[in-house]
Parts: structure tokens; C-alpha cells; sequence
């Protein structure tokens, strides 16, 4: 499907790290591993263990790491849509794009944790009022980086998170350079298929926007690659942000030549 090289991103989740300076040194120790691409999650509260514990927020993250990196592509995986107004969502992109010298990935997706929205104040709607809240935002996300003065020193590639046949992944071939998808290989090449035929009705080329995945394992990955999967990222947790997985995977993708 493309000639793109295989990438491996590691996600750093904002939780159960009660000191940032660990989050700080994961981002060294990750892009010291070779790792392509450092993510964050953009929610308030941990999402396992003790769902009130440390946390820390996404975006003020964002431009620390912009600073403190100088090789990796850095974003959010993903960004929910409705925690902020789009235009500046899109003027803050734009903003660490600069401060990283054109390595932001801008993630974004309909959002899902209720207690997120609940505790800071957002409407949570449901599943529809959240994707038509996301379709609305993203046209003038593009707009807001396109008239930004000045402009982003780079692309800034828009990641979308999502597998909804019907509207996400419309979105996804109106708007995405990136897919990033849920499920296993069977469920992620069925909808690969249907985001294709999305892309014709819509005059996008399907191998224009990248497949990313959750890391499979060593033994399973050729197979997700076989069904175009060039981005694959492992996730782990504070305090400790363990990167033996991503060793291996690192090892798997060099080993590929």
C-alpha cells in the first residue's frame, strides 16, 4: 500500500507520576532509544490503577517537550475535540510547532471519558453530539493553522483516533494524514477497506493517509504491516514508564532493515 518506512511512538501517560521530573526523564530516555515519536493522552484523571491519582495536563507538556527533544515528533494521542475552543487548539499547535522546529503531530479525536468532561464542565452529549462537535472543529482547526502568522514551520500532520465506519472515519479521509486504529488485525483491515471507499467518495487518495496501530508484539507485526500499518506505539504508565517493550520493538524495526 505505501513505501513508508516503519515508525515506533511510545506514549508517556500523564499518570501516577507524582514528580513531572519522571516524565521528564522518559522523554530523554525515550528519544535517546530512538524511538520516532513521544505521545501523551489529553485527559485530566488517570484512566487505570487509582482514578483520582497523579496526573498532569497535555498540552502545557507539549511545549515543555518541544523544548526539551530534538529529534522525535512529539503530539497527543489523541486530543479531545470538545476540551477547547478549535481555534485555539489550532493557534496553540501552531505555537509548539515553532517551539519544536516543526515536529508536532496534532492528534485529536471525539473524546470518551465521561469523568473528564463531568469534572471540568464540559457537556458530555453522547457518541453523535461528539463526532458532529468534531466535525464542526476541524475545518476551522485547519483554517486557524492556515492563517496563522506566522505560519507553522511545519506541515503539522493531523491525526485522527477513531473507528466508527460511518462518520469517524469519513472524517478521517476529509481531514487526517494519519489513522490511528483500534482493534485487532482482522478488525483493522475490514476498516481500512471501508476508509478507502470513504476516500473515493470524497477524492482523497487511501495511501496518502498513514495506518497506525497499537504495537502488537514482535511475533504479530509483519501481519499489520502486510495490511499497511507503518506506526505502531506502545503505551506505558508512571511512575516508573518501563521501555522494555519498546526495546523490543525498537529491535523488531531495525531488524527490518
Amino acid at each position: 500500500m505505501t513505501d513508508r518506512r516503519v515508525r515506533i511512538a511510545v506514549q508517556l501517560q500523564p499518570e501516577h507520576a507524582p514528580d513531572y521530573g519522571l516524565i521528564r526523564d522518559a522523554v530523554l530516555r525515550a528519544e535517546d532509544a530512538g524511538v520516532d515519536i513521544i505521545f501523551n493522552w489529553d485527559h485530566f484523571y488517570p484512566l487505570n490503577g487509582d482514578l483520582d491519582g497523579a496526573h498532569f495536563e497535555c498540552w502545557t507538556m507539549l511545549g515543555a517537550w518541544a523544548e526539551q527533544t530534538e529529534r522525535v515528533q512529539i503530539g497527543a494521542l489523541v486530543t479531545g475535540g470538545g476540551y477547547r475552543n478549535p481555534d485555539l487548539l489550532a493557534d496553540m499547535a501552531r505555537t509548539v510547532d515553532h517551539i519544536s522546529g516543526g515536529r508536532l503531530i496534532l492528534g485529536i479525536g471525539a473524546g470518551w471519558n465521561q469523568k473528564d468532561y463531568d469534572s471540568f464542565g464540559y457537556e458530555f452529549g453522547t457518541p453523535g453530539s461528539r463526532l458532529r462537535l468534531l466535525a464542526e472543529y476541524l475545518p476551522r482547526i485547519e483554517h486557524r493553522l492556515a492563517v496563522g502568522n506566522p505560519a507553522a514551520p511545519g506541515s503539522v500532520p493531523v491525526l485522527i483516533g477513531g473507528g466508527g465506519e460511518k462518520k469517524t472515519l469519513r472524517l478521517v479521509a476529509q481531514h487526517a494524514d494519519i489513522w490511528h486504529a483500534f482493534g485487532d488485525l482482522e478488525t483493522l483491515t475490514r476498516k481500512s477497506a471501508i476508509l478507502a471507499e470513504h476516500c473515493a467518495e470524497v477524492g482523497t487518495d487511501p495511501a496518502a493517509i498513514e495506518r497506525s496501530s497499537s504495537w502488537p508484539g514482535a511475533d504479530a507485526a509483519q501481519g499489520f504491516v502486510d495490511a499497511g500499518v507503518t506506526l505502531f506505539t506502545i503505551g506505558t504508565p508512571g511512575p516508573d514508564y518501563d521501555l522494555t517493550q519498546v526495546r523490543e520493538a525498537l529491535a523488531w524495526r531495525d531488524a527490518q532493515g
